[in-house]
């Protein structure tokens, strides 16, 4: 018995966005009377943290603190269209939303601000800390609270903005297949050190190592989360996830989610995380996705680290012991 130590690496790219005749999502922004602005979307949180990153949008364009921005996520009847969230496309499609509804809110709240101090409004600037105030001259100014009870009471108005963003459909030329599939992309390497016993097949993942390649990170606490996490996911994926294990046959397969095979706290492995920033054009601040790729690039590097270690080649996920063994018996056989 002996345990073998194996590396590999992986890399993969991934699209931010899919091909779906404009894939839109919509955002609208409104101001209350104590100088909040309300976000509302059909964009669903599951767990990402796009109510946290859209936030950080919409108080970044607006040029007010991000603890007066509230994010409803409302429901799909009551909130404006999303096409879902999918496609590693939330950050970006409904953060492009977010931005030019901000930008139209922030034009009427810079509007009634103007109109207050009897200045341009093109004179004026937000100083991010919730007061408007003319462009070196930080003493001549108002609060957005202010502003907002100003338009609502005084002049009648909605500081409000709407926002769509898509992108649009691209047809595939006839001759060449040649299309454009998605709006950006995004890249990712991992490096997996693991160990594997020749005498069981067991496999501990002893360390991943990622970079990831994301444009801008909005927030960098919440991508690392998801960098781990998704990593979690992948040594999920390519160790011990399956819903029918074959063997011998289908009814050993788990019926609930107590008989399903995931790794737990102890089979987590060490991480050493980076973030590339290289910001897309056409992302909000520079964003791309980040999402469902954290998942991808650990299951091959974990599979190449597998045969580095043993010699085995693993196609068919996930690679349990059993495969592993059969894989060591078949390079005893060749070897005589």
């Amino acid at each position: 018995m002996a345990w073998l130590k194996g590396r590999g690496v992986a890399a993969v790219n991934y699209p931010t966005g899919m091909n779906l005749g404009g894939d839109p999502s919509q955002a609208l922004i409104h101001a209350t009377t104590t100088g909040s602005f309300v976000v509302t979307l059909s964009s669903v949180d599951l767990g990402q943290g796009i109510k946290t990153v859209g936030a950080q949008i919409a108080a970044e364009t607006l040029g007010i603190p991000y603890e007066n921005v509230v994010i409803d996520t409302a429901d799909t009847d009551t909130g404006p269209h999303c096409m879902g969230t999918f496609a590693s496309r939330g950050t970006h499609r409904i953060g492009n939303a977010i931005m030019m509804a901000a930008r139209e809110a922030r034009e009427v709240m810079m509007d009634v601000a103007a109109t207050e101090l009897e200045v341009d409004a093109g004179d004026l600037v937000t100083d991010g800390k919730g007061r408007i105030h003319v462009n070196g001259a930080p003493d001549k100014g108002i609060s957005v609270v202010d502003v907002a009870l100003a338009a609502h009471f005084k002049h009648g108005r909605t500081i409000s903005g709407r926002g769509m963003f898509l992108k649009p459909k691209s047809e595939v030329v006839p001759e060449t297949g040649e299309m454009d599939p998605d709006s950006c992309q995004a890249h990712a390497c991992t490096i997996a050190e693991v160990e594997v016993d020749d005498e069981t097949g067991e496999v501990r993942v002893i360390k991943l190592t990622n970079a990831y390649e994301i444009g801008r990170a909005v927030n960098p606490a919440l991508a690392h989360q998801q960098i781990v996490g998704g990593a979690w996911m992948g040594v999920s994926h390519a160790l011990y996830e399956t819903t029918e294990p074959y063997y011998p046959s289908r009814a050993h397969g788990p019926l609930d989610f107590s008989q399903y095979l995931m790794p737990g706290p102890g089979d987590i492995a060490e991480m050493d995380s980076v973030i590339i920033e290289r910001p897309a054009a056409n992302g909000p601040y520079g964003a791309k996705g980040i999402g469902e790729m954290t998942a991808n690039s650990p299951i091959p590097a974990i599979a190449n680290a597998i045969f580095d270690a043993c010699g085995v080649r693993v196609t068919t996920m996930p690679i349990t012991p059993e495969r592993i063994l059969r894989g060591l018996d078949a390079l005893r056989a060749r070897a005589g």
